[in-house]
């Protein structure tokens, strides 16, 4: 294939995998969103167990079928990548409930900085001057249309530092496996998603109680919350897989910065058909700030030492 044409067909792949994950991730949100706004079922935890488990069954009839080959994980290193990813959807949980929506943003933005600082120690990441000022671009814009109210208490920080850190490590532990053990994305999500839903599945009842004062099972169930419950569940498997897909592709501060186009659509999305106020000049400024910033990195990132190592990594591959 000459080169052109390799690389017009990543260009199309990558586009397809960004566009993959949008949509999952925006749809997803607004199904949350209703489920537990107007439905109020208010197991985030619970839900989330209940995303990889349909992930997990998936997962298994794709193997069963054939389109996912047997690959092997080393046990440590999978019990290593569920603690951080189930700290990662607790701390965010518990975050957003006990911090303003203006920190929780904050917080949700330093995982951008967070994610550099693990990518320049770990893999001796370089960045051009251009590609730290893009970041930065898409920083400011992006606090410019969301953070509000800012509030912070000791355990709310907490809280927040566990979210980011385990967040950021569990992303960058998304396309480190994948490079090191030559996983696919199914293959990765098809060794995660199993030890992910049986913990959540455990804790998340106990967790979800704690923080709402209101049990699992007491929940007035109905055709159409299940309903909702049963699409969540379903694009949650199409998230899942596309953020592995992206990641893999890509790395965690990529992900990171060009998805934060997610959090613009979802503020457009909700002004436009929700109904919230708020859409100013000031609130259209940083989204123009943003999306200008994620062009920018897009660009300058791609380009010879946008974005480079410092020393050539040697990766082992074991089966």
């Amino acid at each position: 294939m000459a080169p052109s044409n390799k690389a017009n067909r990543k260009a199309v792949l990558d586009a397809a995998a960004w566009m993959f994950n949008v949509v999952t991730s925006v749809g997803i949100i607004i199904v949350n969103k209703a489920l537990m706004a107007t439905y109020g079922f208010s197991f985030a935890t619970t839900l989330t167990g209940l995303h990889f488990a349909t992930t997990t069954l998936i997962m298994a009839v794709l193997r069963w079928l054939g389109y996912i080959q047997s690959s092997h994980l080393p046990l440590p290193e999978l019990l290593k990548f569920v603690l951080f990813a189930n700290f990662s959807i607790v701390g965010m949980n518990v975050s957003l409930m006990w911090n303003s929506v203006g920190f929780y943003q904050i917080a949700k933005l330093s995982m951008i900085p967070v994610s550099c600082f693990l990518e320049v120690v770990m893999d001796k990441i370089r960045y051009s001057r251009d590609t730290k000022l893009s970041i930065a671009v898409v920083l400011l814009g992006v606090s410019v249309c969301t953070v509000t109210d800012v509030s912070v208490n000791t355990k709310g920080f907490i809280a927040a530092f566990i979210a980011v850190w385990s967040t950021s490590l569990q992303q960058y532990y998304v396309h480190h496996l994948q490079r090191r053990y030559n996983l696919s994305s199914f293959n990765l999500l098809g060794h995660t998603a199993p030890a992910q839903a049986g913990t959540l599945l455990l804790l998340g009842p106990f967790l979800d109680y704690l923080l709402t004062n209101k049990r699992f099972d007491s929940y007035s169930y109905n055709l159409v919350s299940v309903m909702f419950i049963i699409v969540s569940c379903t694009i949650a498997v199409g998230t899942n897989l596309s953020q592995f897909i992206c990641i893999g592709r890509f790395t965690a501060v990529s992900f990171q910065v060009l998805g934060h186009m997610k959090t613009i659509l979802v503020l457009i999305i909700g002004f436009f058909f929700f109904g919230q106020e708020g859409l100013n000049v000031h609130v259209v400024l940083g989204m123009i700030l943003a999306v200008a910033g994620m062009i920018w990195y897009g660009n300058a990132s791609s380009k010879p030492g946008g974005k480079e190592h410092h020393r050539s990594l040697s990766l082992p591959t074991s089966r």
